[in-house]
């Protein structure tokens, strides 16, 4: 069974990482059905059957934008902000590895060269989507102690 960590400042969760160590049988719903975007990790056998499906319209009221990002290939180092823009910690994401940003902000630097793929609600409303702030720069990087939910 391989880690997933929470970013946090006080009870707040900034972030969860899923990294590419994890596994589990079966359905695991990661995320609270409070947030407004959903992280399972799946693992089935050879021959399970997932019944066929087309989902149902169902209106849901989305204000704050949650995303995931899925690292292909490289590192990517992910800096961690309260809503104040006051800057927490940073951590590194490898191949495999899953990150879901839940709240506060984030920036990001490439430590080796990165393929990724992001998930979020959208569609993308430009400027209207996010406001930018100056973040730290390279020595004021901090790493934290890895915090793991518990029961992972």
């Amino acid at each position: 069974m391989g880690k997933i960590e929470e970013v946090k400042k006080k009870s707040k969760v900034l972030a969860m990482i899923i990294r590419n160590d994890y596994s589990c049988a079966g359905v695991d719903f990661i995320t609270p059905n409070v947030y407004s975007q959903q992280v399972a990790y799946m693992h089935h056998p050879v021959g399970k059957v997932i019944d066929a499906h087309v989902h149902n319209l169902v209106h849901r009221n989305v204000v704050m934008t949650q995303e995931v990002l899925f690292i292909k290939k490289g590192i990517l180092r992910v800096d961690f902000y309260d809503e104040y823009e006051d800057y927490l910690e940073s951590k590194e994401l490898y191949a495999g590895d899953a990150i879901l940003l839940v709240s506060g902000g984030h920036g990001f630097c490439v430590v080796e060269e990165v393929e990724m793929i992001e998930v979020k609600q959208g569609p993308y409303a430009g400027d209207e989507d996010k406001k930018r702030f100056a973040g730290i720069n390279a020595d004021e990087v901090v790493y934290k102690e890895r915090k793991m939910l518990p029961g992972y």
